[in-house]
């Protein structure tokens, strides 16, 4: 596991093993006591989810026979963040 210290306003980029396209771009919005709210940036062919969700439908999946599931649509946020 990598670890990074970030402040708000700065972000953490993922990127393919070019090094060069990004896949990921991760921005720490904002820091209130323990909470951290972020923000992801990536391209549409990229699905993003909670890990909860994640590992529902990873379990889901599982359990069923793989051809038989039908393609999820991803449901993406648009973040807009206003700069102070």
């Amino acid at each position: 596991m990598l670890i990074l210290s970030r402040k708000s306003q700065e972000a953490v980029v993922v990127t393919g093993t070019d090094d060069v396209e990004q896949l990921l771009k991760v921005t720490v919005l904002e820091v209130r006591g323990s909470s951290v709210k972020l923000g992801f940036e990536a391209g549409k062919e990229v699905p993003i989810f909670r890990h909860e969700v994640w590992e529902r439908i990873r379990g889901e999946s599982q359990e069923t026979d793989p051809e038989q599931i039908a393609p999820r649509p991803v449901v993406r946020a648009n973040l807009l963040v206003n700069a102070k």
